[in-house]
């Protein structure tokens, strides 16, 4: 049982594997890239180089006055209005997008470590935040997968921004068919994904797609989108995953043995405490789905969220559990 997957549209940070375009001169290692390269659409960008600036080049950093302010203090170059002009521009004009993977840390691309200073020309920081041209991402794409790549290395982090990304992906192409019957079919395939990451904001689709009528399609795909965005604004937790386990262990009921029974309820004990990963649950059910033919089940995208080649559980720590 193995899923047919849109693939998604990711802006990249250029200097992220693609091309040596650091202000150091240096190309970034990102390991997760060579996996995800044949599953995932990637727009490579440098926003730094865009609006001129060479490589290598003297560092810039972000002024915190009223507003932000981007400056090359080797220079004195003023550059917030080229990065922004720039990062309007180039946001404004993507035919595609479903998520973006941003430098950690950097002035232009860092998501929240960005540092800030009180002044181009002293040390003292005045804190963290979004880059310039990261703000201007939020601003446009609020809902969409964003991360950087330093966070992607943990696990747990990965798969939110996997399952997110791939979510959003397809329903992209389900509103591409202007049907209503796509829509239905989207939410019921995503009925068990959507539980177990917020049950609440999935029943409030399922009453979005129930308003339908011939004269409101377009509004009901818009209210829909937007709603989606939000069910998965946080990513999933231990308790509601072993709840929709449970819920898809209930139409095997009366074909498991006891043994199977205690077998699969003693993994979600050991699930419960960080003892062994979702995927070992999930591939019992599976196991199960494939056995008793459950079409039902087997249409659930959380079984398989994103392409199984991307489920490299590899890195620092549990985060993996």
């Amino acid at each position: 049982m193995y899923r047919k997957f849109t693939k998604p549209t990711v802006v990249i940070s250029k200097c992220l594997e693609f091309e040596a375009c650091r202000y150091n001169g240096l190309k970034i290692s990102f390991e997760p890239l060579s996996l995800m390269i044949p599953h995932i659409d990637f727009v490579p960008v440098c926003p730094e180089v865009e609006i001129g600036l060479g490589t290598p080049r003297d560092p810039i950093r972000i002024i915190q006055k009223k507003n932000l302010t981007l400056v090359q203090p080797s220079t004195n170059k003023k550059l917030t209005l080229a990065m922004n002009q720039f990062a309007n521009s180039f946001l404004n004009n993507l035919k595609t997008v479903d998520g973006f993977i941003l430098k950690a840390k950097s002035p232009s691309c860092g998501i929240k470590d960005a540092k800030y200073y009180f002044k181009q020309d002293k040390e003292q920081s005045a804190g963290k935040g979004p880059g310039l041209f990261t703000k201007k991402v939020i601003k446009v794409f609020p809902g969409l997968a964003i991360e950087d790549e330093g966070r992607l290395r943990n696990f747990h982090i990965r798969e939110h921004f996997l399952t997110k990304l791939f979510a959003l992906s397809s329903f992209r192409d389900t509103k591409k068919t202007k049907k209503i019957s796509s829509l239905i079919k989207y939410h019921a395939n995503n009925k068990f994904l959507m539980m177990a990451y917020d049950e609440k904001s999935m029943r409030k689709l399922g009453k979005i797609v129930a308003s339908y009528d011939r004269s409101n399609l377009e509004k009901v795909f818009k209210s829909y989108e937007k709603n989606l965005e939000i069910v998965f604004e946080k990513p999933y937790k231990r308790k509601t995953n072993v709840n929709v386990l449970m819920h898809a262990m209930g139409f095997f009921s009366k074909l498991l043995t006891k043994k199977e029974k205690r077998f699969i309820l003693d993994l979600f004990k050991q699930y419960s405490g960080r003892r062994v990963p979702l995927s070992a649950l999930i591939q019992v059910i599976r196991s199960w789905i494939t056995r008793y033919q459950n079409s039902y089940l087997e249409n659930q995208t959380f079984f398989e969220p994103y392409p199984f080649e991307l489920m490299d559980i590899s890195n620092s720590g549990k985060g993996n559990l």
